[in-house]
């Protein structure tokens, strides 16, 4: 049913922006601290903090300084913390076992990062790209990404993660049923606790290139990830997809990435009304910061609003690279 507007001059919208006060009385939408996870990237070694040049203001930091991060990003109230890490290209194989060492980079990190911020939630990242030579979420047989193998041994991969602490099971790899096996390998270990939010709808998209730089999987990709990756054409898609991983056992779903996919938030959120999330990606996060180091516009005022727009389109929450900056701004 249409609301009922009555005709000028009896309505004035202008009347509900008036003032700071007024605006505030009526807006529809809100960002909060509570809206942020933090997605970091982990390397080796010891007090090592470096940037990453196609990302502004984001560093790769060794294990203790990721520690630190967390307790800082704890102190600002951000609710969760995401893992990437930048494996060395040594440790990167056909069999991709490094993935499910208890002793990687990520699992490392979540023992450091539960025993310094013990408060803050920390998700994981679950696909094999870190981890392969061949720098694709799945492994390569004869040129193809196959999936029934790949899954097994993201399954392998959850359990590790699940082991070392994860409160957070972030899948990113996009192959089928994987949720349903990662679900049953979690309750059978007795981590009925550890939560799957499931990259359910990711894009096979050109806005992720500065996140390929930053674990340093750019120069190892060999062709694209348009056979698992979703068309960027499609919306139907998605919703399919979002509504099996669900009944697979997600407690939560994103959309990847997240400005272009707007549209995508709002159906699911309409559609299903789960926890539904968007990942702010590098190359989003990128524009706007060369064009804030430009001068060409207000860096800090399009970020607030950027992220303002997935609450908008019915998103719980953010993956961003902005979450201490906008942490900071609105703790005042």
């Amino acid at each position: 049913m249409k609301p009922t507007v009555a005709p000028y001059p009896l309505a004035r919208f202008r009347r509900a922006r008036q003032s700071d006060a007024i605006r505030g009385l009526v807006r529809e939408n809100s960002l909060g601290i509570q809206d942020l996870i933090w997605p970091v990237f982990v390397r080796d070694g010891e007090g090592i903090e470096e940037p990453v040049p196609s990302m502004p203001g984001v560093m790769r930091r060794s294990v203790d300084l990721i520690a630190r991060a967390a307790t800082e990003a704890q102190a600002l109230g951000i609710p969760a913390i995401c893992i990437f890490p930048y494996t060395d290209t040594a440790l990167k194989t056909e069999d991709c076992a490094e993935a499910w060492n208890p002793d990687n980079l990520s699992n490392r990190a979540i023992r450091a990062i539960k025993a310094a911020a013990p408060d803050i939630a920390v998700m994981t990242d679950v696909a094999l790209d870190p981890y392969n030579i061949n720098g694709h979420d799945g492994y390569v047989v004869d040129g193809e990404i196959v999936n029934d193998r790949t899954v097994e041994a993201l399954v392998k991969m959850t359990l590790a993660q699940a082991e070392a602490g994860a409160d957070i099971i972030g899948p990113s790899d996009m192959m089928d049923g994987r949720i349903g096996e990662m679900r049953r390998a979690l309750e059978s270990a007795g981590h009925q606790r550890v939560m799957i939010l499931s990259y359910a709808a990711k894009y096979a998209s050109a806005f992720y290139g500065p996140f390929r730089d930053a674990v340093g999987a750019s120069g190892a990709l060999t062709g694209d990830k348009k056979t698992y990756q979703m068309d960027p054409a499609n919306t139907d898609e998605a919703l399919r997809l979002i509504e099996r991983d669900l009944s697979e056992g997600a407690d939560m779903v994103m959309i990847k990435p997240g400005l272009p996919y707007l549209d995508i938030c709002r159906r699911v959120k309409d559609t299903f009304g789960a926890p539904t999330y968007a990942y702010q990606v590098s190359g989003e996060y990128a524009m706007i910061q060369a064009a804030a180091q430009n001068g060409w516009i207000d860096g800090e005022k399009v970020m607030l609003e950027s992220l303002l727009a997935f609450k908008r389109a019915g998103c719980n929450g953010i993956l961003t690279y902005f979450a201490p900056q906008v942490a900071r701004i609105l703790q005042g």
